[in-house]
């Protein structure tokens, strides 16, 4: 496979957008994908470097360094041991820069890896930090990076309002195909923030590439999320967490093995082949998870083997798997039970799913040929919505 040069936004400011940050107390959200071609940190760069006044960190979701696993209320403020600059969290008490956060710093930078797909917190850490410079008075700069699952292919169903949550914040479609720097200008514009945003754009991207295809570094962007090709099943796979079927955490293939103590692999298997969805092929497996649903129990379901990446429809397949657990095994399957992430009442599966509806259709066991015609005139809407911000 081809290695298509990239260079990030965080090199194309170091190198010639200095301007932006000389002169200026600089506060920086990032996380351990926060790197160069040489996997030098930006924490670290900025700190090192003579033109740059680096005066507080801040952490998304599993901290700056990569220090939590998931869905914790985690850490507070501390020193960062690199560097000795004050770091605090952005997933803890609070989920946004406070005015006392703030107080030392005249813009904010903010460069984290996404998986585009709606449900990721990062991409609303960003918002919140955009809309905490609005209120404060404080410059924003977005430093782009790729999205992992290319930028051509819309899916799902858009957001509806009521459904706002910390994964989800805005009426955008579960697989999205923007990259941060896009986001954050739709989100700036279209979605009312209205802060001082600057992106800064990548230089060399085409947006039909998939992350293993450039040559920028691949870091994980989350514990459970090691490979680009759990990313690329994740905006299917990820609605499982709203069901007790596991989605694979405690495995080595989290979101890739599919599965549940009381199924049966080769009738799960056979069912979803039998769809023939296009661009994946399923494979049975059984499973024993270390951690989370199902620690310690063996799992049986499959193994998702996309074959081609182009045709691969990862939404409509996620909702293929969880209609065959709920259709073939309906006295065991169950809906999970609340808290999920910050949402201490709400269905767990409905906030994933940012609508009441798609688990109404599930439970009703309407076709999925006819649950993904249902999402086409929010797709096309959001394709044309989109189009004035993409910058690939």
């Amino acid at each position: 496979m081809n290695m298509n040069k990239v260079k990030l936004g965080l090199e194309v400011l170091l190198e010639e957008r200095l301007d932006l940050l000389r002169g200026l107390r600089v506060g920086l959200i990032c996380n351990p994908t926060t790197v160069n071609h040489d996997y030098q940190h930006a924490a670290d760069l900025f700190h090192a470097h003579p033109d740059i006044n680096l005066t507080a960190l801040f952490g998304p979701q599993h901290g700056i360094r990569g220090e939590t696993q998931d869905n914790m209320i985690e850490w507070e403020g501390f020193r960062d041991r690199r560097t000795g600059v004050m770091a605090h969290s952005l997933y803890g008490t609070t989920r946004q820069p406070t005015e006392e956060m703030l107080r030392e710093v005249d813009v904010l930078v903010f460069d984290v890896q996404d998986v585009g797909t709606r449900v990721y917190t990062f991409i609303y850490t960003m918002a919140l930090a955009m809309q905490a410079c609005r209120a404060w008075g404080k410059n924003m700069i977005v430093l782009d990076r790729p999205n992992p699952i290319g930028g051509t292919q819309i899916e799902g169903s858009l957001l509806e309002c009521e459904h706002e949550s910390f994964v989800g914040m805005f009426p955008i479609p579960m697989r999205h195909g923007m990259t941060v720097g896009e986001l954050a200008q739709l989100f700036n514009q279209e979605f009312g923030i209205g802060c001082e945003l600057e992106v800064v754009p990548m230089q060399g991207y085409d947006r039909t590439w998939y992350y293993n295809e450039t040559d920028a570094p691949w870091i994980i962007p989350s514990p459970n999320l090691p490979t680009v090709e759990g990313t690329v099943v994740y905006p299917g796979t990820v609605y499982l967490e709203g069901t007790m079927i596991s989605e694979g955490r405690g495995t080595t293939r989290p979101f890739e093995l599919i599965g549940a103590p009381y199924a049966d692999a080769y009738q799960v298997t056979e069912q979803l082949n039998d769809l023939q969805l296009p661009g994946v092929h399923f494979r049975p497996h059984s499973f024993l998870p270390t951690f989370q649903k199902h620690a310690g129990q063996i799992c049986h379901g499959v193994q998702i083997h996309v074959r081609n990446r182009q045709e691969f429809r990862p939404v409509a397949t996620g909702i293929a798997i969880l209609k065959a657990y709920h259709d073939l095994f309906p006295q065991d399957f169950h809906w999970k039970a609340p808290p999920y992430e910050y949402e201490l009442e709400r269905h767990p599966f409905d906030v994933i799913a940012g609508t009441l509806k798609l688990r109404e259709q599930i439970e009703q066991q309407v076709s999925l040929a006819e649950i993904t015609v249902s999402w086409q005139t929010g797709e096309v809407a959001f394709s044309q919505q989109r189009q004035p911000f993409l910058l690939y």
